[in-house]
C-alpha cells in the first residue's frame, strides 16, 4: 500500500512539475499581457478598472493598487478578465440598471458611456497586445541566439517522391522557392510544409548550373520527436547534417526586429491557411487542440530548453490574438463587429439583439472548448 501511494505521488509530481508548471507558464505570459494591452488603454481613456484577474473563479490572492483596481489570482487558470466600471460580467457586458442610475461624474469613469472609437481601441488592444508580445519574444531570440542556419542541401530523393519526379538529385542545393530566396534547410521546409498540393518552382544549384524543378508537395502525416502526428506538405528529400554544419547568424537589433515581425506574419498565415482549409475540406479539424493539448506540448518543449519554451509563448499569444479577433460575440471580436455596426449605424444595437448575440456567442465558444478537448483526449489516447 506504501509502494502504491509512492509511486502514485511520484506520478503526480511527475505531471505536475512536467506538465503543469510550464504549461501555467506560458498561458500566464499570454494571457497577461493581453489583458494588460485592454487595461492600459482602458486607463488611457480615462475608463475605470474595477478587476485584472488572472484566471476565473474564486480568487486565491489579490491586492488593490491605488486607483482601486482589484489585482488577483483565481483558482481556475485557463484566460484571465479585466472587469470595467458598468460591466454586468466578466465578459464586459453592460449592466443596463447600473448604467441607468449613474451620475455624470459616474458616466466619465464608465466603459459603456465612452465613444465607440475610444472602446473598440479598449476591446482591439488585448490581441494587438498577444501580437506585440510575440514580435519582442521573437526578436530577442534572435537578438541572443541568433538565428540558425543549414545549407539547403539535398543528401538523399526518396524513390517514388515528389522530389523524384521533380527531378532532385542527391547534392543539389536549393536556393529559392517560387522566386524567394532560401537561407537554410529549415527556411525550406517550412515553406514546403504549408504547401501541400501547391506547384512551386524550385531554383537549384547543382555543380556549377542552376535548373528549375516544379513540383506539388504532398501531404503526409509525419511524427515529431515527441511522437505528435503531423500533416505537412513533405517533397520526399532528406538531409544528414553534418557536425559542425550548423551555424548561428549573429543579428544586430534591427534585423532582428524585422525577422521578429516576419516570423510573426508567418504563424498568422499559417495559422489563418489551416483554418482555410478546415473550411475547405483540405485541412482536417483533429488539429485543433485545447488545454489539454496545450499542456502537454508545453511539457514536451520545456524539455529542450527555456528558449524554446519561450517561443512556444510567443506561437500561443499569435493564436490567442488570431482567435479573439474572430467575429464571434463574447470574444473581442464580436464585440469590435457590434462596435463597427454602430458606427454605421449612429446607434447602438438594442439590448436584446447584444443580449441574444451574447448568448450564440457563449454557445459557439462552449462548443469549441468541447470539441478541442475532445480532440485533446483523442490525441492523448493514441499517444
Amino acid at each position: 500500500m506504501i509502494g502504491f501511494l509512492l509511486h502514485s505521488f511520484s506520478t503526480l509530481s511527475h505531471v505536475f512539475i512536467g506538465y503543469v508548471i510550464p504549461f501555467l507558464f506560458v498561458l500566464t505570459i499570454v494571457v497577461f499581457f493581453h489583458e494588460l494591452g485592454h487595461f492600459l488603454v482602458a486607463r488611457w481613456a480615462g475608463v475605470r478598472v474595477l478587476t485584472f484577474s488572472l484566471g476565473f473563479g474564486p480568487e486565491l490572492a489579490g491586492f488593490n493598487d491605488r486607483h482601486g483596481t482589484r489585482w488577483k489570482i483565481s483558482a481556475i487558470p485557463l484566460g484571465g478578465y479585466v472587469k470595467f466600471f458598468g460591466d454586468d460580467s466578466e465578459a464586459s457586458t453592460p449592466s443596463a440598471e447600473l448604467l441607468a442610475n449613474m451620475t455624470e461624474e459616474e458616466r466619465a469613469d464608465s466603459f459603456h458611456h465612452k465613444k465607440v472609437g475610444p472602446r473598440a481601441a479598449i476591446v482591439a488592444a488585448g490581441p494587438v497586445a498577444n501580437f506585440l508580445l510575440a514580435i519582442v519574444i521573437f526578436t530577442c531570440l534572435f537578438t541572443f541566439f541568433g538565428k540558425p542556419s543549414t545549407v539547403a542541401r539535398v543528401d538523399k530523393v526518396e524513390a517514388g517522391s515528389v522530389a523524384a519526379a521533380a527531378g532532385f538529385e542527391a547534392g543539389d542545393v536549393v536556393t529559392a522557392i517560387d522566386g524567394k530566396a532560401i537561407n537554410s534547410f529549415m527556411d525550406m521546409q517550412r515553406i514546403v510544409s504549408v504547401g501541400a498540393g501547391e506547384q512551386m518552382s524550385f531554383t537549384v544549384k547543382r555543380g556549377d548550373s542552376i535548373v528549375e524543378l516544379h513540383g506539388a508537395p504532398q501531404l503526409k502525416e509525419v511524427k515529431d520527436a515527441f511522437g505528435n502526428v503531423h500533416r505537412l506538405g513533405v517533397l520526399g528529400i532528406t538531409h544528414a547534417t553534418s557536425p559542425g554544419e550548423v551555424t548561428t547568424e549573429r543579428v544586430n537589433p534591427a534585423t532582428a526586429l524585422w525577422l521578429g515581425v516576419k516570423e510573426t506574419w508567418f504563424v498568422v498565415e499559417r495559422t489563418l491557411a489551416y483554418i482555410g482549409g478546415v473550411f475547405t475540406g483540405r485541412e482536417s479539424a483533429d488539429q485543433v487542440g485545447g488545454p489539454l493539448r496545450i499542456a502537454q506540448i508545453s511539457g514536451q518543449v520545456a524539455t529542450i530548453g527555456l528558449s524554446a519554451l519561450i517561443q512556444l509563448a510567443a506561437v500561443l499569444s499569435i493564436s490567442i490574438g488570431l482567435l479573439n479577433l474572430f467575429p464571434v460575440p463574447l470574444l473581442d471580436g464580436g464585440h469590435l463587429l457590434f462596435y463597427a455596426v454602430e458606427a454605421v449605424r449612429g446607434r447602438p444595437l438594442s439590448e436584446r439583439a447584444q443580449e441574444m448575440g451574447f448568448r450564440i456567442g457563449l454557445g459557439l465558444v462552449l462548443m469549441l472548448m468541447v470539441f478541442a478537448t475532445y480532440n485533446d483526449i483523442l490525441h492523448l489516447e493514441g499517444s
